[in-house]
């Protein structure tokens, strides 16, 4: 199989559950707010919810992808405090973050993008160029095993499966070969120094 056969193939496999508008099959716990196996996302309380239980269950790499480090989701207090968690308490543990639209970002104030300037070593931010073909959906990816899958990224419609290594390898594999052609974000470089 090619590698755009993969790649279709990759963007088919969670599509058709991208935009289902029934009830989830598993709801939050009310003891713990937290979702279990497969989470059918319509809001972004969900989308939060979804995003910061992945990295809270990450033990080594966490792989954003996403238009521009959507602040509704990566620039909350509950997300920064458990990716902090992450990074300071794991040795090894690594954050990810691929920006597909970067002309979107906007990094003033952003959180998130002042942890990774301070974390520069376990954080890192790149964008893919501006004339490249990507997908325009939004996906987190915890390890090697569960997956936020969001197919359009205006959207909160998604899923959340903390348990499908299968899938979560396959998008993973697209996201590693997003990120062999991506560059470092001019303003973070600046701001590095590098």
């Amino acid at each position: 199989m090619g590698s755009h056969d993969r790649q279709l193939g990759s963007q088919n496999v969670l599509a058709g559950l991208a935009y289902a508008r029934y009830a989830p099959e598993c709801t939050p716990t009310t003891d713990t707010g937290s979702f279990h196996a497969i989470t059918v996302l319509t809001t972004l309380e969900e989308a939060r919810l979804a995003v910061n239980q992945l990295a809270a269950r990450t033990e080594r790499l966490l792989s954003i992808y996403t238009p521009d480090l959507e602040p509704a989701l990566y620039d909350q207090s509950m997300f920064i405090e458990v990716i902090k968690h992450l990074v300071l308490t794991r040795p090894f543990a690594k954050v990810r973050v691929l920006i597909f639209a970067p002309g979107r970002l906007s990094i003033d104030g952003h959180r998130f993008i002042a942890l990774a300037r301070r974390l520069s070593g376990c954080i890192d931010v790149r964008h893919l160029p501006l004339r490249a073909a990507v997908p325009h959906c939004a996906y987190v990816i915890a390890d090697e095993r569960a997956i936020l899958y969001r197919l359009r990224c205006d959207a909160w419609d998604g899923i959340a499966d903390l348990n499908n290594p299968p899938v979560a390898k396959l998008y993973l594999h697209e996201f590693d070969q997003l990120w062999d052609n991506c560059v470092v974000p001019e303003s973070l470089r600046l701001a590095e120094g590098i």
